[in-house]
Formats: C-alpha cells, structure tokens, sequence
C-alpha cells in the first residue's frame, strides 16, 4: 500500500469524496481548491459543508490552501475540477513543476471534451505537460454522496502506464471500494464525455411522460452512439461495456442524483436551459458536453442522432416536440 501523500485539486462535491475515499483507505491526501475562504470552512468544520455536508473528513485528510506545498508534498495530483477549468489548472500544475519536484504523476476525474479543441483530457493534458508524465483518468458510475457515505461503489482507472493506473486503483479500494484497471485512455474518456449529454436527453423524455420504453431505448441507441465515436478516434470495443461507459451511462440517465438528468426534466417542464442551470445550482456537464460532442462528430464524420438532437434544443433552440418528431422519423435501417 502507498502511503505517499496525494493531493486532490478541486474542492467540489466530487473531488471531495474522493479525497475521503483515499484517505479512509489509507493514503494521506491534500485537498486543495480555487476558492481560499472556502478551503478555510472546510478545514474549521472538517468536512464540506457547501458541497458534501453529510461526509467528515478523515483525520488523514488535510485541507491545503497552497498548491505550491501540496505539488511539494505530493508526487501524486489528482484533479477534480469541472471541464472548462481542466486547461487551466494543467498550466497552473505546470507553471509551479520545478526541480526536485519534477516527477509528478498525473490522474483526472474530470469528464468531457474540451469545447474549444475538441480535444479529450489526455490530450490536453499532453499538450500542457509533455508526453514523459504518467498520466491516467478515473470514472465510472459514482455519485459523490454515495462516495462519501462509504456505500459500496466500483470505477475504472485507465492509464497506459500500467504501474501508474494499479497504484491508483489500490489506493482507491477498501472494502467498500473497488477500482478496476484498464489500458484504454480514450474509451474511458469518451463514455465520461458522452453520457452526460445523454443523460439530457432522457431527462427531457422522462419529464415529456414517455415512460421506461423511451427511456431505455436512449439509454441503448445512447451507447451504440458512444461507441461509434470512440471507436472512430481509438477506443477498444469492449470498454464501452463497462463501468466507465455502460455503466456510468445509465447510472446518469436513471438516478435523479444526476445533475444532467434533472437539468433534462426542468427543460420538460418549460424551463429555460439557463433558469434550469441556476436551479441546479452546480456545473451541468452536459451543457457543454453535448457541443463539444457534436462538434466532434461532425470532424469524424460518425452518425449521433441523439446528440444532435440534445444539441438543437439546449444551443438553437429546437422545440421539444419538434426534436421527438427528428428522432422517430428518422429512415428505419438495421440496428447496429
């Protein structure tokens, strides 16, 4: 067992839990965050009163302020902040890895295609920081209350540095935590860029009355469309049977834990994409991701009618019965 230090970078609901987790199974873990005043909270109440009240921190658990100690402490960063901010916390990272502290390995929890590049993690990641740092993601179906009540839960850690993702994985697990390996980068990323957006879209259905008929068959042509996408960009075909695609898939479509699922169902009941995301009141993956998503689509030339579909109604407005009569009257052809 590694009982190095690790620290976390992002104070939210899911970087939180997972520092819980990795303290309650035995790493020492800094947590750090953006927002100074609401670290020092944190640190009084010893646990995240705004984001996950319900979850005491560990005593191993240390809440960190500065970046520059923690990136001195820790060989480790894990990096939990939403996708729009995944970019500039890399250069932040970068901007303070000088000597001695230039072996750092680097692991994300964050889920989606960067929107101005199209880029997945990895690759931003690698633009940022050089192809020489071990870098590896974590996803899977886990909400973060769950996460932080210790029930159990499974996810995947994909890195194509095998010692790299089997550290990670062993630090994560417990008994009540299981982390399995994979070496495929881009299926892992592209399950957790994908299944947001639809997730929406099933929100939509769900709050439209539809029933468990629709529901199911979004969840399924869902996944066929996801895995047309990694496939196309590198991605092995039978990760998108696991946790980090099927999996978390439908644990986001089905749970109304999920941000992106209750975001569709204000939309259903005539709310704006805007007064539903100020509902919400925290980053909704799935606004982006379903740009971002069909953008790349579009450049790789690979057939998402859903996507497109969530697309029109949240960034052109497309009305919710005309996106009903797109998908059902599309030509009829063999299921793949």
């Amino acid at each position: 067992m590694d009982t190095s230090p690790i620290a976390v970078l992002g104070a939210g609901s899911w970087g939180t839990a997972l520092a819980i987790q990795l303290a309650r199974a035995g790493r020492p873990v800094l947590l750090w965050g953006r927002d100074p005043a609401q670290l020092a909270v944190c640190a009084a109440a010893r646990r995240n009163e705004r984001y996950l009240p319900e979850a005491v921190f560990p005593a191993s658990l240390i809440v960190e302020p500065d970046l520059t100690r923690a990136m001195a402490v820790a060989r480790d960063l894990l990096i939990a902040v939403p996708s729009h901010a995944f970019r500039s916390t890399l250069e932040q990272i970068a901007s303070q890895r000088t000597a001695p502290a230039t072996d750092h390995r680097i692991a994300w929890a964050t889920k989606g295609f960067e929107v101005a590049t199209g880029l997945l993690p990895h690759q931003v990641a690698r633009e940022v920081l050089g192809a020489q740092v071990p870098v590896a993601v974590l996803s899977g179906p886990t909400f973060a209350r769950e996460v932080g009540a210790g029930l159990p839960t499974a996810m995947t850690v994909a890195s194509t540095d095998g010692a790299f993702a089997a550290a990670l994985a062993r630090s994560l697990s417990s008994p009540q935590f299981r982390a399995y390996t994979s070496p495929d980068l881009i299926g892992v990323e592209v399950g957790g860029a994908v299944k947001n957006a639809i997730a929406i879209g099933t929100g939509i259905a769900d709050g439209m009355g539809f029933g468990a008929n629709t529901r199911i068959a979004l969840i399924t042509r869902g996944l066929a469309e996801m895995s047309r996408l990694g496939i196309r960009l590198g991605a092995q075909p039978a990760t998108f049977m696991g946790l980090a695609a099927l999996g978390d898939l439908v644990l986001t479509c089905t749970d109304n834990q999920s941000r992106n699922r209750r975001f569709g169902l204000l939309l259903a009941a005539g709310e704006s994409p805007a007064a539903a995301a100020a509902a919400i009141g925290q980053v909704v993956e799935g606004v982006s991701a379903a740009r971002a998503v069909h953008t790349v689509a579009l450049r790789e030339g690979v057939d998402m009618p859903i996507i497109d579909v969530v697309y029109r109604i949240l960034h052109e407005d497309l009305p919710l019965d005309a996106a009903v009569r797109q998908l059902m009257g599309r030509a009829l052809k063999q299921e793949h």
